[in-house]
């Protein structure tokens, strides 16, 4: 099996003191490798980064139209966003208009990700909610396709029609059947796949036409909805939301847990996934934005692009100490 690549380094005065080791591909709209780096057969959990694939049958069962979810809506059902007011409001304002209230969501109370948000809970002295959690916007989807189904509360059971539904389109559009699943943070199955058939997907998303067929005009409305709702996707101050601001096409991307990270690019109808192996989030950030300065569709000069490649690290002292750098194969 090859190995991971060496994907970001940690600089510290003269020296490289760390690595994060991973693996990456690059995929056309046949699904085939562009390029790759280690193991483009790896075996991997998506994560969050796999929402797109899980919202499919949200839009193919026709429960998004009949409920009337705009793009904000479909934005949301993708996010891993901060639990900031413009997150949870939504996602209230939608449960509400199902019917529904912040209880039956299954993902569990959580902290925002957002300082801000985070700030504001303290000074009300109020305890975090549901709708706090970064995956709430998935969540309401789920309930959407599990109300329009006239399927149980119980949406997260992997033998649900919700996530059979969600297994089905996460194999079709990776093109193989999952070996298996974990659950995720948010209590929801998240299914096993190689990375070579994530980054099939997300090319899939990348070269779909509106009109062409219903999964297709699906996977248009989703990665549209990404990129006119940054914010929605995950908020201030994050690399999903920065990066696809600061990009010179548009492109919609999308972190999960644990170090992964895909990119949709429709202009030039590819897909990109990639897995940092020790998890590091700040290594995932750093290699998905050198990739997009390697396609071209990112400035590396742009603060956005700044923040995350070529990071100063500074100490307690506000001293630079050091940088997170790319790794040579990814320049």
């Amino acid at each position: 099996m090859t190995q991971a690549a060496p994907m970001v380094e940690i600089w510290r005065g003269p020296l490289a003191e760390s690595l994060h080791s991973g693996h990456a591909v690059i995929c056309d709209a046949g699904g085939d490798i562009v390029e790759a780096w280690g193991d483009p057969q790896t075996l991997v959990l998506p994560r969050s980064s796999a929402k797109m694939l899980q919202a499919l049958p949200l839009m193919e069962s026709g429960a998004a139209a009949a409920h009337g979810l705009t793009s904000e809506h479909l934005a949301l059902s993708c996010a891993s966003h901060n639990g900031a007011e413009a997150h949870t409001t939504r996602v209230a304002a939608w449960l509400d208009a199902l019917g529904l209230i912040e209880g039956d969501l299954r993902c569990g109370p959580d902290a925002p990700t957002g300082e801000d948000a985070r700030n504001a809970l303290i000074r009300a002295d109020t305890e975090p909610c549901q709708l706090h959690n970064n995956c709430s916007g998935k969540h309401a989807g789920f309930l959407t396709l599990s109300k329009h189904l006239g399927a149980g509360p119980e949406y997260i059971d992997p033998d649900h029609p919700v996530q059979i539904a969600c297994r089905a389109a996460f194999e079709e559009v990776t093109g193989a059947p999952s070996p298996g699943y974990g659950i995720d943070g948010c209590s929801a199955p998240n299914f096993m796949t190689e990375l070579h058939n994530m980054a099939r997907a997300m090319a899939s998303f990348a070269a779909a036409t509106d009109g062409a067929n219903a999964r297709q005009s699906a996977m248009v409305s989703l990665r549209e909805a990404m990129m006119t709702h940054p914010d929605l996707v995950a908020g201030e101050g994050r690399a999903c939301t920065e990066l696809m601001r600061a990009c010179s096409e548009p492109v919609a991307l999308k972190t999960g847990a644990e170090g992964f990270f895909i990119a949709i690019l429709p202009a030039r109808k590819i897909g990109l996934a990639l897995k940092i192996t020790d998890g590091a989030t700040r290594a995932a950030e750093c290699a998905v934005a050198a990739l997009l300065v390697r396609l071209g569709a990112l400035d590396p000069a742009h603060p956005a692009a700044k923040r995350v490649l070529n990071a100063p690290i500074l100490n307690a002292a506000g001293r630079v100490t050091g940088a997170i750098r790319p790794a040579a194969s990814l320049a």
